[in-house]
């Protein structure tokens, strides 16, 4: 056989190979949208399609990493007992919530926590590093991007300054996206010159053969001081222009709690869980605040005095940790997600910088609206990434038919916070996106809040972000050109592709 004839038979083959052997292992444990994409990918490109599938078609950590999950669930579990906070609580249908977060994701929920929300970034780096200057003994910082810039040099001050007094510094950041940042080096320098404990979370490492899906990462944004104090929300640890100064000028509106009480051991949980995947160490000086059905914050309580009064806060909050991503078996993020939008009453409203949902939770907010419920989604008009953006853009039309009210954050600002609020009880605050990258690929922490003056306050905020943008209205929608509607069908086609 001539040599062209065999390499043309062999890639024929090949072919058929791929083409049959795709229907046995794409569907399985897949969505069925997710699936047919996969397939279709495959089906017109066999070769490509099949090596793209090798490389990103999993969302599992390695199998060592889940174990390690899950031995420190068990843990978490074990350490932080159930409460009976629930007893009188009007919402017949959060007790089911937070039995379903518990099992999802360990975490009990506890009441008695003080909340702060902030929504000033330069008051949010001022308050953080005010809370690192009053460490005592433990200092765990935990961020998705971690730069040294102009903005943050004080940041990095404090955690040094903290451990020349001989506080425990730790820190962790998500690899990829701190690694494409302006002075990744200097800054790796600059904590190991100082004696500062950090490490890379879900490092890409391919010479030491440790494979596994690149676009994994860990999303979460939290610090906790002494296990007495913690923030979480939406801000990394960067200029919020994100080195965008001489271009576009745009500004991450970002929000974080600042949280003191109880849900302070859940919140240290998710960091020595994290800390324990990385590092392979267990943190013996990990304490668990034990707390009693009937605790709740008192200006008795330790505190921080570097606390800004003029901040909306808010006493004796139930709060509850939700972690969620590729580590845990279910998607706990989205599972709380939909039941919240199938438990609402009154009104939903949605806070994300991404939203590019599943057919789940586009049927769960088309349930709402025909239950009569108000959902409006705060999104940005701005935006950062063009795929995921167009993606998003895809789904305004069939929102809007709906009766979703659309509310477009004003250029340049670029609205990154990440919240929800149901009905006038309830709240989620933390890290994940309304989109599938949030929902299977990065690992997230949210936080559940039961509190009716707290979420008052929150939607005090969201009238602020309504004063900051536009109503996108159908009529303005459907006048859009074709090939903008080209560019969202195809960006749609590959957000399937999980």
């Amino acid at each position: 056989m001539k040599p062209y004839l065999f390499i043309l038979a062999a890639l024929l083959l090949a072919d058929l190979v791929i083409r049959i052997g795709c229907l046995f292992v794409v569907p399985r444990n897949r969505r069925p949208n997710s699936a047919n994409a996969w397939l279709l990918t495959i089906f017109f490109l066999p070769f490509i399609g099949w090596f793209l599938f090798l490389i990103i078609g999993s969302y599992k950590l390695p199998k060592s990493r889940r174990e390690k999950q899950a031995l420190i669930n068990q843990l978490v579990a074990n350490a932080l007992s159930d409460h009976a906070v629930l007893d009188n609580v009007d919402l017949q249908w959060l007790p089911s919530l937070v039995k379903l977060n518990r099992n999802l994701g360990s975490m009990p929920m506890v009441a008695g926590t003080r909340v702060h929300i902030l929504t000033d970034t330069s008051v949010i780096m001022e308050q953080m590093v005010s809370a690192i200057d009053s460490a005592k003994s433990s200092v765990h910082v935990e961020f998705y991007i971690f730069s040294l810039d102009e903005f943050t040099q004080g940041f990095f001050t404090s955690l040094e300054n903290a451990t020349a007094r001989g506080v425990k510094v730790r820190v962790l950041y998500d690899h990829i996206a701190t690694l494409r940042v302006p002075g990744y080096l200097n800054m790796k320098s600059r904590l190991k010159r100082n004696g500062i404990e950090f490490y890379p979370m879900l490092p890409i490492q391919p010479f030491k053969l440790k494979y596994q899906r690149p676009d994994l990462r860990n999303h979460r944004k939290l610090l906790v001081i002494d296990d007495a104090i913690a923030f979480v929300g939406s801000l990394n640890i960067i200029d919020p222009f994100y080195n965008t100064r001489g271009r576009k000028k745009m500004f991450w509106q970002d929000a974080m709690l600042r949280l003191e009480g109880p849900v302070i051991s859940g919140i240290s949980a998710v960091f020595v869980s994290d800390w324990y995947a990385e590092t392979g160490q267990l943190l013996r000086d990990y304490r668990i605040v034990k707390t009693s059905s009937g605790d709740s914050f008192t200006e008795n309580r330790t505190q921080s005095n570097s606390v800004d009064r003029s901040c909306p806060s808010t006493n004796n909050v139930l709060c509850q940790v939700v972690p969620s991503g590729p580590g845990f078996e279910g998607e706990n993020n989205l599972q709380l997600f939909l039941m919240l939008l199938y438990a609402s009453q009154k009104r939903v409203a949605i806070t994300s910088p991404y939203f590019v949902p599943d057919e789940a939770m586009t049927l769960a907010i088309a349930s709402a609206t025909k239950r009569g419920v108000s959902v409006e989604l705060f999104l940005s008009e701005n935006h950062d990434q063009k795929i995921v953006y167009h993606a998003q853009c895809s789904y305004y039309e069939q929102l809007l038919r709906s009766g979703v009210k659309i509310w477009l954050y004003r250029a340049p600002n670029f609205l990154h916070s990440k919240y929800v609020t149901v009905d006038d009880d309830v709240a989620v605050f933390g890290s994940s996106n309304f989109d599938m990258r949030s929902f299977n690929l990065n690992m997230e922490m949210s936080l559940l809040l039961y509190s009716k003056e707290f979420v008052a306050k929150l939607q005090a905020v969201e009238q602020e972000n309504r004063a900051n943008s536009s109503l996108l209205t159908l009529d303005e929608w459907m006048h859009r050109g074709k090939m903008d509607r080209l560019k969202d069908n195809l960006a749609r086609l590959t957000s399937a592709l999980q």
